[in-house]
């Protein structure tokens, strides 16, 4: 399959004014689509081709049956100009195992990824240059099929667009608010968890009004069986300080395997934390805050990187980290690791970097 770019004729006015960046307002002038007909042998027509809508059928079997999956990866402007992708390729792959799991067709790794980033060299200008800013790549399929029955669909397209982004929360490296639901559940074992498709994130949306309704920031999800283990926080997997080691939810299905917590994890490691990848109970939350065990908590994703979490409320309860209002020591020194191997000041031993 070869990868034919279209003319651009009519680009838009780039941002000149980075500070009034917001996160996924506004996108750059060209997208990446792929098609899939499994009459016509599977992937072809990969193109590169103005940012535009789509024409779908109404009978689109994504619009009745949710088949879609999607994936969020970001590119940094270096000091020299240069333009870093981080860990793209682990994308990719997840994005591949999501599409197993949802019985949708899986992408050639190294051609969509080169696809990839022969669309951010053409809309390198989008790259903003500001500490903090980056360009958010949201790659994503969806079932096309004009069917109304429920099975997988035969026909796909899979594209990528691109958002010039400021920080996720305005207030940056500012901890945040949470509330532990204690009956809305995000997943359950056997289901898709672990999945980024589309469905997992609407599932969550009352729940996290009713959080923001009540001032808090995010919901923090527990087992769907027994409502006393933590999962994950809205749209992030979470970790504690507890005891002196690092301490998240294990991968069993549940919960997305994060390629920031991956990331984390390493560099915790190798700061000297022990690591151990248990669930928390919510009794465990609050007696470690009251009895100082633990000590830090922070969500961890691609969009936020790391968010420190300042008091947590479960019913009529409160538990509130240090002041509520200063990032714990470990949380800062985790976030200035990884960002600073992102935007090219601390170096990368991993070989997480693919330079453009």
């Amino acid at each position: 399959m070869e990868l034919t770019v279209l003319p651009l004729t009519d680009p838009k006015p780039r941002v000149t004014d980075e500070s009034q960046l917001a996160f996924g307002r506004l996108f750059s002038d060209r997208m990446l689509i792929l098609e899939f007909d499994r009459a016509k042998g599977g992937w072809h027509e990969a193109r590169i081709q103005p940012y535009q809508p789509f024409v779908l059928d109404p009978a689109a079997m994504v619009l009745h049956y949710a088949q879609e999956i999607f994936e969020g990866l970001k590119a940094f402007r270096r000091p020299d100009g240069s333009i870093a992708l981080f860990r793209p390729k682990d994308n990719v792959v997840r994005f591949n195992r999501s599409a197993h799991r949802m019985c949708m067709p899986e992408v050639d790794v190294d051609f969509f990824l080169d696809a990839i980033k022969e669309l951010i060299r053409l809309e390198a200008d989008w790259v903003p240059n500001s500490r903090g800013t980056s360009l958010y790549i949201r790659p994503t399929m969806i079932a096309t099929e004009p069917m109304l029955g429920v099975r997988p669909s035969d026909q796909y397209l899979c594209y990528v667009i691109l958002s010039p982004v400021a920080a996720y929360y305005k207030g940056g490296l500012a901890p945040v608010k949470i509330w532990i639901s204690d009956h809305y559940v995000r997943a359950a074992n056997g289901g898709t968890g672990e999945v980024k498709t589309g469905g997992n994130y609407a599932a969550s949306l009352y729940a996290a009004r009713e959080a923001a309704e009540k001032g808090y920031d995010q919901v923090l999800w527990l087992d769907a069986k027994n409502k006393q283990q933590v999962e994950e926080v809205g749209s992030m997997n979470i970790c504690f300080i507890y005891d002196g080691k690092l301490v998240t939810s294990p991968l069993h299905g549940t919960i997305l395997d994060g390629i920031t917590r991956r990331s984390i994890l390493t560099l915790a490691k190798e700061a000297g934390l022990e690591i151990e990848e248990r669930a928390l109970s919510v009794d465990e939350i609050f007696e470690g805050v009251e009895s100082g065990r633990l000590t830090e908590a922070f969500g961890t994703g691609t969009a936020v990187v790391v968010s420190p979490v300042g008091e947590f409320t479960y019913r009529d309860r409160t538990v509130v980290l240090g002041d509520g209002k200063t990032t714990g020591e470990i949380t800062r020194k985790l976030y200035d690791t990884l960002t600073g191997i992102q935007y090219g000041e601390v170096p990368d031993n991993h070989d997480w970097i693919v330079t453009i």
